[in-house]
């Protein structure tokens, strides 16, 4: 009898042949909900036995020893996070180094995302200490919640005052840049009020990779702890139909790339500047970017923590124990 996975994810383009059913395991049925947003908390969610999963939370809920969600080595969301940082169109920032006493703002302090971005500015000699931060909605089209948990510091780290916008304080002035991994409405049309602040991102996110040797992985394959417990083998299973799902799509991708102009090219720029396995899954393939984030959570203050990757992504069987 297969085995019903009930699966949230993101609506990645990717994960297409997956939906679709052109890539399947015989002992699995598996239902794909592509979702906006991630279940808060997957172990206690009664919807869903698998999900997307903030590697940030991930780490920083293993490190005080929680065990209800098990953690795979597959970076569902991976990206360079230089891009992720914007401006208005009439500043006159275009380097890292001039966000020393800046204004940040970010969708949220513990965000896997802005953990890394933050990363970034560290070899322009920018830390945590360095700059403003203020935590806040991206736009009045998104809710008002905490963005900061325990992390809030009066006078460094502190909620956006009133509630107001971010894009909106970007705008009148109020802050210099913000962090945010997805461009708000109009951001690519010419006559935006916004851009990048860098003005070269191939060549800074290039030269990144070729100092730090990966891509950042943002989101994991999370299972229900009791849920992989019942089936062990399913977990590395579903990791491999959506490591098959990405393979697939991007053969197709290459074939039919006419439909975004210029796609080819940027398939092109992959394919000479990053090796094939820069989107690899696994532990072994991501030991040293899962160390190098794990030295950012306890450098950046979110977690004191002695794990290793070993401890943060054990076998199934000695989970529980590595907490």
């Amino acid at each position: 009898m297969k085995v019903e996975v009930r699966l949230a994810l993101r609506d990645w383009d990717y994960v297409t042949p997956l939906v679709l059913g052109d890539v399947a395991d015989e002992r699995i049925a598996l239902k794909v909900d592509r979702v906006g947003t991630l279940p808060e908390d997957l172990a206690t969610d009664p919807d869903y036995d698998a999900c997307e999963v903030s590697f940030s939370r991930y780490t920083t809920g293993r490190s005080r020893g929680e065990a209800g969600i098990f953690g795979v080595p597959n970076f569902v969301m991976r990206g360079f996070r230089h891009r992720c940082i914007i401006t208005s169109r009439t500043s006159g920032l275009t380097r890292l180094e001039e966000l020393k006493g800046a204004r940040i703002g970010v969708t949220g302090w513990q965000d896997s995302g802005n953990t890394w971005t933050r990363a970034a500015l560290a070899p322009a000699g920018i830390g945590v200490e360095d700059a403003r931060w203020y935590a806040g909605r991206l736009s009045a089209a998104h809710p008002i919640t905490d963005r900061l948990g325990p992390y809030a510091r009066p006078g460094r780290i502190e909620a956006m005052p009133g509630e107001k916008p971010m894009l909106d304080a970007l705008l009148d002035g109020e802050l210099d840049a913000i962090f945010t991994p997805f461009m708000p409405p109009g951001f690519y049309s010419p006559d935006s009020p916004f851009r990048h602040l860098l003005t070269d991102l191939p060549g800074a996110e290039l030269a990144y990779f070729r100092e730090v040797g990966y891509v950042p992985g943002i989101h994991i394959l999370g299972f229900k702890a009791d849920f992989a417990r019942r089936h062990p083998w399913l977990p590395q299973a579903l990791s491999d139909l959506i490591d098959e799902s990405q393979r697939l799509w991007l053969e197709k991708r290459r074939k039919y790339a006419d439909t975004t102009p210029w796609i080819i090219d940027e398939l092109g720029r992959c394919g000479r500047d990053l090796p094939d396995s820069w989107n690899a899954s696994g532990l072994e393939a991501n030991r040293r970017m899962i160390a190098g984030f794990l030295d950012e959570i306890r450098s950046q203050g979110l977690a004191e923590t002695d794990l290793t990757p070993d401890m943060l992504f054990p076998p199934l069987e000695n989970f529980a124990a590595a907490a």
